[in-house]
């Protein structure tokens, strides 16, 4: 159900559907369609892309402010009481309940995405030829979102379900128009992005065997931006038809091609030692070419389901005389959006270059990947259940229930990520070493992923903090203070790269890619999670000026129970790891009985300590899951 919008709310620039805002990506993933931010589309109260609210000034808007024939939620009076309790619950229990399908998709994409980078590291490993496929495949996903993701994401949707309410064939003549507009712009975009391919992995990659693979390798993964755009507009059309499904499974097809991709890769002949100037030409196209086919994979299983929702492509480019006006839209829609994508670059780019400077971009990558799996796994199906009452209330000036359910959604985030957090701690550097040190990644790397990760997990709860407070923005209709926030977090991390690089690059003609500098490579990931806790200040102190004292004491609280509680498991796991390091050594299976043991022990010591402390939130945590 959605509330309708008034002509005065039109000016704010906004990433909101159906009554929920829809999280904006840090875009710190690497893939730009599969990434761990994707909503649950098939609960009822889940977020309908058909039911937008539009951004610019309206021009002949309906004022109803919803394609959806749905019934108008009543207004809510000046002191009226709001909807009862019980009725809320039964809503996010049915919202909860009805998550099976689309849970599994995400689960499956994360699982075959987790094998899919397992295998490529052990294939590559973390030195120069890893570090420069990285680069290569990191470059298409840059300039996608820099030139046309945010605009695809924030803008497409908007206007398309704006024509499937008011044009008399249901959108379908403008939705080709600008579906065949964006499909050529894209694939002029991607033909230069191609032919400048060499000058790109200049501005990233010192001069040598290592650029010269960086060139090649983007030379070959450049491509993937045409299917990106391809997949994010099919996406898009399906989802304004009500079709989400081939859209959640689509990310599984790109992860097992990518599989057989890694595993051809073994069966080829090649170099006793890997590295830029020994790999063979057929193992650059197999590994290059099956990425790309994975992408466009993705894309184009879609078309089947386009067919089936009754969307049929034809191409059209010239526009009706009552569309000249909303297609000159395309560009004036995505400014705050797209100036918040400008600014993610900058930090992503400072990263990449200094990370590859340092041999350590590689290692980055996999200890963002592991940073960022128990957010999507664990905090967005809780914070689901309470995203639409949050977005309705802040629709109807409503401040105190969204002040009550920022401060649940704060405290359901400490609950499920400060125990992951002590984990990570302790417990990171065996698991790197259990996950990843096979093939051309040495256990001394592994580790290094592993300590990197360790180093920076406190920047776990924060950054679920500041994804929270820019939903309570974006369901404001906010888009500017999202922006500005993510500035202020991007300059931190920046300035925090540059210094640590100065203090800690590796000493002139050291051999970067063998022997990384580590306390380099491991600031990359420890200013990134400082970012989060000053996006999480900056965010609380704009919030608490905006609707008022946020009575923040209970979250604090929650966060100091369960943080107790977490260090006594934590450090039960630490004094385990110790034992089997000791007893069995640091290799693999060392790693494995520590992690294995450690993490059981401690998970149920400080399950134990969390449950006699009585903390309310841990109990309606595990009542929630009781009832599924």
């Amino acid at each position: 159900m959605t509330t309708p919008v008034k002509d005065g709310d039109w000016g704010s620039p906004t990433l909101y559907a159906g009554g929920q805002p829809i999280e904006p990506r840090m875009f710190t993933e690497a893939d730009p369609m599969g990434g761990v931010l994707l909503p649950d589309w098939s609960a009822p109260d889940a977020p309908r892309w058909s039911a937008t609210t539009y951004v610019g000034k309206p021009r002949g808007r309906k004022d109803a402010g919803s394609a959806v024939a749905e019934p108008e939620a009543p207004p809510v009076e000046p002191g009226a009481e709001p909807a009862a309790p019980e009725d809320a619950e039964r809503s996010n229990r049915g919202l909860m309940a009805a998550s099976g399908s689309m849970a599994v998709a995400s689960l499956a994409s994360r699982i075959t995405g987790f094998l899919r980078s397992i295998l490529i590291l052990a294939a590559l490993g973390t030195g120069a030829v890893g570090n420069a496929y990285n680069s290569g495949n990191n470059l298409p996903n840059m300039i996608y979102e820099l030139l046309l993701g945010g605009v695809l994401s924030s803008v497409l949707i908007p206007l398309l379900v704006h024509a499937q309410s008011e044009d008399d064939d249901n959108g379908v003549a403008y939705t080709q128009r600008l579906l065949s507009i964006a499909t050529a712009a894209l694939g002029v975009m991607t033909l230069l992005a191609v032919l400048a391919a060499p000058l790109i992995a200049s501005g990233f990659v010192q001069a040598g065997p290592k650029r010269e693979l960086t060139s090649i390798f983007a030379t070959l993964l450049l491509p993937e931006i045409f299917f990106y755009g391809l997949g994010a507009m099919f996406i898009a059309v399906l989802n304004i038809r009500h079709v989400y499904k081939p859209g959640a499974w689509s990310p599984v097809l790109n992860n097992v091609i990518m599989i057989v991709t890694v595993l051809v890769f073994w069966l080829l002949p090649g170099p006793a030692t890997l590295n830029p100037a020994t790999m063979t030409t057929a193992q650059i196209l197999v590994i290059g070419i099956g990425t790309t086919v994975g992408i466009a994979g993705q894309a184009l299983v879609l078309i089947p389901a386009l067919k089936r929702a009754g969307f049929t492509w034809q191409w059209r480019f010239r526009a009706r005389p009552s569309e000249v006006g909303r297609m000159r839209e395309v560009g004036s829609l995505a400014g705050w959006v797209l100036a918040y994508v400008v600014v993610s670059q900058i930090g992503v780019t400072v990263i990449q270059k200094v990370g590859n400077d340092n041999g350590g971009f590689s290692i980055f990558t996999n200890a963002d990947l592991l940073f960022q799996m128990p957010y999507g796994i664990l905090v967005v199906s809780l914070l689901t259940a309470i995203m639409p009452r949050m977005s309705r209330a802040a629709v109807r000036g409503d401040n105190e229930s969204v002040i009550e359910d920022l401060s649940l959604g704060a405290r359901l985030s400490a609950v499920a990520l400060i125990p992951v957090t002590a984990g990570l701690i302790v417990l990171g550097p065996a698991m790197t070493v259990t996950l990843f040190a096979y093939g051309n990644t040495t256990i001394a790397n592994a580790h290094l992923i592993g300590s990197t990760l360790a180093w920076s997990a406190f920047g776990l709860f924060p950054f679920a903090l500041v994804m929270l407070q820019l939903r309570v923005f974006y369901a404001m209709r906010d888009g500017k203070t999202p922006t500005l926030i993510n500035a202020f977090m991007v300059g931190t991390k920046v300035i925090l790269v540059i210094v640590s690089n100065h203090v800690f690059q590796a000493p002139r003609g050291t051999n970067v890619d063998v022997h990384p500098s580590v306390h380099a490579v491991q600031w990359l990931s420890i200013s990134t999670s400082l970012s989060y806790v000053v996006g999480a200040i900056v965010g609380h102190i704009v919030l608490t000026r905006r609707l008022g004292h946020l009575g923040f004491r209970s979250v604090l609280r929650t966060v100091g129970q369960i943080a107790f509680a977490s260090a006594i498991g934590g450090l039960v796991a630490y004094g385990i790891v110790l034992w089997s390091r000791n007893l069995l050594g640091g290799a693999r299976f060392g790693s494995w009985a520590g992690l294995v043991v450690g993490g059981l022990v401690g998970l149920a010591v400080m399950a134990a300590v969390a449950w006699r402390m009585r903390i309310p939130d841990v109990r309606l945590v595990v009542g929630s899951v009781r009832r599924q």
